[in-house]
């Protein structure tokens, strides 16, 4: 019997199922400011930025291993390098997210040189008191209102657009974009040989680096990524805000706390389960948010019960039970078409 020759395909049924279903749904949102009202489009422009930093902190700690409780870091980052470029530099606030990026990958050069030193449970309270210090910092600047914080001018707010109404399609195309943006890189880094990589890091660090990966290359890496997406994301955030301070910039429980609690829930490790889990996660939020101080308790309650149920998370369970994948990122091996020789044979 004659060997046929093998290649590698992503795409499965369910994989184009899910790019089609997943571009319909990104026209659609494209199309909401014809069809939303305003609370509807600030409601999904947060929900976007909340994908983008699960994302980005699900291929940090999902993929490299690296789990920060710090990320809030680049957040604030982000926001203040928007409110000093568009204050005392002039520059457009558009222009500013774009320049807060680069910025962000830079800062993040220094600091993982500093914390990748650490490991574990030492890693994860070394990106805390990073996060804590650039707080502290940000505190200081006196220009950018010290402790108290600061608004954007009025008259940077208008020159945005000539309406109010232009200013937040604008903001919700522009978080749009930016999160599209960002799990558009994702997926291309993840098929990558770089993704292959991640993906043996994710599965067994010991045996990827025995197989002769540069671990701490490519964790290096994808910390300078998710620090200049997550800086480019922490600045679209309080241009939405129109005010900064750094309790607000900084803030472990929005940035970091609720971020890890949306990955663990849709799954860590799957570039379907941050969507996923901000999915839920703004339906706890809705349906929990008159029960005041009980509120996080029951979100607490919600992730113990999932991580029992489910401790790959709910698109881990779903994919494990039905085989979905939404996205393809897995390799799968397939027979190759034969092709024929000039002379007629196969």
């Amino acid at each position: 019997m004659s060997q046929g020759k093998y290649q590698a395909e992503h795409a499965t049924h369910s994989s184009r199922i899910g790019v089609t279903l997943i571009g319909a749904t990104f026209v659609v949102l494209a199309l909401a400011p014809f069809w939303g009202d305003r609370q509807t489009l600030r409601l999904l422009a947060e929900i976007f930025t909340f994908v983008a930093l699960a994302s980005l902190w699900n291929l940090l700690a999902g993929y490299a291993g690296l789990v920060s409780v710090g990320q809030q870091a680049f957040v604030g980052l982000g926001g203040y390098l928007l409110f000093a470029l568009v204050i005392l530099l002039d520059v457009h606030p558009i222009a500013a997210i774009l320049i807060a990026g680069p910025i962000g990958a830079l800062v993040a050069v220094p600091v993982a040189t500093l914390i990748f030193r650490l490991r574990g449970a030492y890693f994860a309270i070394g990106t805390w008191v990073v996060a804590e210090v650039f707080r502290l910092l940000a505190s200081q600047i006196s220009a950018l209102g010290g402790g108290s914080g600061i608004s954007l001018p009025a008259a940077v707010v208008i020159a945005m657009a000539p309406s109010r109404q232009l200013r937040e399609f604008e903001t919700y195309w522009l978080a749009l974009a930016l999160t599209g943006a960002v799990l558009g890189a994702i997926v291309a880094l993840l098929r990558s040989r770089h993704g292959l990589a991640l993906t043996a890091i994710r599965d067994n660090e010991v045996a990827a680096q025995s197989n002769g990966i540069d671990v701490t290359r490519i964790k290096f890496i994808v910390y300078m990524l998710t620090g200049f997406g997550t800086a480019m994301i922490g600045a679209l955030i309080f241009l939405m805000k129109l005010r900064i301070s750094p309790d607000t910039a900084f803030s472990v429980n929005d940035w970091t706390a609720f971020v890890i609690f949306i990955t663990v829930i849709g799954g860590i490790g799957r570039i379907e389960g941050p969507i996923i889990g901000t999915i839920v996660f703004f339906m706890l939020r809705q349906a929990l948010a008159d029960l005041g101080s009980l509120y996080l308790l029951m979100m607490g309650a919600v992730a113990i019960v999932v991580m029992l149920w489910a401790p790959k998370g709910l698109w881990g369970l779903i994919a494990e039970r039905f085989g979905w994948q939404a996205l393809p990122l897995q390799r799968y091996l397939v027979l190759a078409p034969k092709t024929e020789q000039p002379g007629g044979k196969p």
